[in-house]
């Protein structure tokens, strides 16, 4: 898939209140937008408990940890979770400095994530690698 601004989003697997998404590249002043409508359009569609599965994610600064917090407020009004699995050092070392990874749950795996959820609300993991699909992606 094509990256929009630095970013790409990929629906890994979902069900009617989670989902997964694989976040690769840059969250960073130049893709927030992107990933806002992305993202939003997949809590839009009913997902309550997003996983972010962050092994892509190469970068992410203050814009787009403030993206990370805003999408955590959202879900958590709606009765949901932000979990992110498969962090690396790099961002990593962003949510800690800042003290979000008190507010964000980091997991190794999305194994491990997906188990701390309610199990109706959790997607078939792993998935079928031949149905993943792009995200709704935002305007072009």
């Amino acid at each position: 898939m094509p990256y929009a601004d630095g970013l790409a989003i990929t629906t890994l697997a979902s069900c009617d209140a989670g989902a997964v998404l694989r976040v690769s590249g840059e969250l960073d002043h130049g893709s927030e937008g992107v990933f806002r409508v992305t993202v939003g359009a997949c809590v839009g569609a009913g997902h309550r408990y997003l996983t972010l599965d962050c092994s892509a994610l190469t970068f992410c600064d203050s814009r787009g940890l403030n993206c990370l917090l805003g999408l955590h407020w959202l879900l958590r009004r709606r009765q949901g979770r932000l979990l992110l699995a498969c962090v690396g050092r790099r961002v990593r070392r962003v949510l800690d400095q800042t003290g979000s990874s008190e507010l964000l749950p980091v997991f190794t795996t999305v194994t491990q994530a997906l188990a701390t959820l309610p199990e109706a609300h959790r997607p078939v993991w792993p998935p079928d690698t031949a149905r993943r699909r792009p995200a709704a992606q935002g305007p072009a």
